[in-house]
């Protein structure tokens, strides 16, 4: 099959590489033009994905409307702040009825859109799944086993998804919750910078398992509040990706936290970064989606004053530890 992939980063090539390791005919958007010319020239994305040899096949471009009209089939992995504006650049290369794979985890400042409804906002008629889960990209290109799940209310697009990506390290579930995945995907991201924090500051496991417990607490009380299944929480896209990115060394969130434990702010830890840690932004959103929906995310909103109101990690322990006494289960 034609893939177009927009998107090189760390997550993008990835997917890009496995595709193209898959047997599909896939040209790879790269928005630096250093990018496009190492992937053609030396089978490598040294700036995102450094030492890792890609498919022979797999080409790269630096003009994002060839790779929306390459495939049969779209995967977008485009940064959740550029993403409506770079979907409208190529809107008019995407053909009516394309399966639009949304491998963007984050939600839109200022709009609130999840990742799947800017595409469908901006590209229009097409069938759009949301392809999330516990997923390092560097583990995934050197085939160590993963399961991820592909989620549409269209499910015909929903298997097309599982069928593209399936190999057999990369196990793909479908689901019809697309709510319920965007929403783990996006806010397990701000329960990462809380983790980092906490292991920053010293503290054990006792900590880590409470903040895990009551991070997927708050995703499920929105989700519910926004129409989600709440299994879907105790799934792969929640619950299997909260886990990896608190714990796993390898997550550019928990990584994020731990330099704001430091001292380190989020500007200065930004400037000296190439790449996104989404849940800094998401973090905003989900306050304010939060507001919107009547629910409370208390740490989410520690962490968006952290990043955001110069609250110090100290402050806001304090702050939730000494919240009024509730029920485990309440709304």
């Amino acid at each position: 099959m034609r893939v177009g992939v927009l998107g090189a980063g760390s997550w993008g090539t990835t997917l890009a590489d496995l595709l193209a390791r898959n047997g599909h005919d896939v040209l790879l958007w790269a928005y630096e033009p250093e990018v496009a010319d190492g992937i053609n020239a030396a089978h490598l994305n040294e700036p995102f994905l450094p030492g890792c040899p890609l498919a022979a096949g797999l080409r790269a471009t630096n003009d994002a409307a060839e790779a929306a009209a390459h495939g049969e089939m779209l995967v977008s992995v485009i940064p959740s702040h550029v993403l409506r504006a770079t979907l409208r650049r190529v809107e008019g290369a995407v053909a009516p009825g394309t399966v639009v794979v949304s491998a963007t985890k984050g939600i839109e400042q200022g709009t609130l859109a999840l990742m799947t409804d800017v595409v469908a906002q901006v590209l229009g008629a097409v069938r759009v799944a949301a392809l999330s889960g516990p997923s390092f990209a560097l583990e995934v290109y050197q085939g160590q086993p993963t399961a991820v799940v592909a989620a549409s209310d269209d499910a015909a697009a929903a298997r097309a998804t599982q069928r593209l990506f399936a190999a057999r390290h990369f196990r793909v579930y479908t689901a019809s919750d697309v709510t319920g995945v965007e929403l783990g995907g996006a806010l397990k991201n701000v329960i990462a910078i809380a983790a980092g924090m906490l292991e920053g500051m010293g503290l054990g496991h006792n900590t880590r398992a409470a903040l895990i417990t009551r991070g997927l607490a708050e995703i499920a009380r929105l989700g519910r509040a926004m129409g989600a299944d709440p299994l879907t929480f105790a799934g792969l896209a929640g619950m299997g990706d909260l886990i990896l990115t608190t714990t796993g060394a390898l997550s550019r969130n928990r990584a994020l936290g731990l330099a704001l434990a430091s001292g380190e702010s989020f500007a200065d830890h930004s400037a000296r970064h190439r790449t996104v840690a989404e849940g800094a932004s998401t973090s905003r959103a989900a306050v304010a989606l939060a507001r919107r929906e009547g629910v409370e995310l208390p740490i989410a909103e520690e962490v968006a004053a952290i990043l955001f109101e110069a609250r110090t990690p100290r402050e806001s322990l304090a702050r939730l530890l000494e919240r009024e006494l509730k029920p485990e289960q309440w709304a």
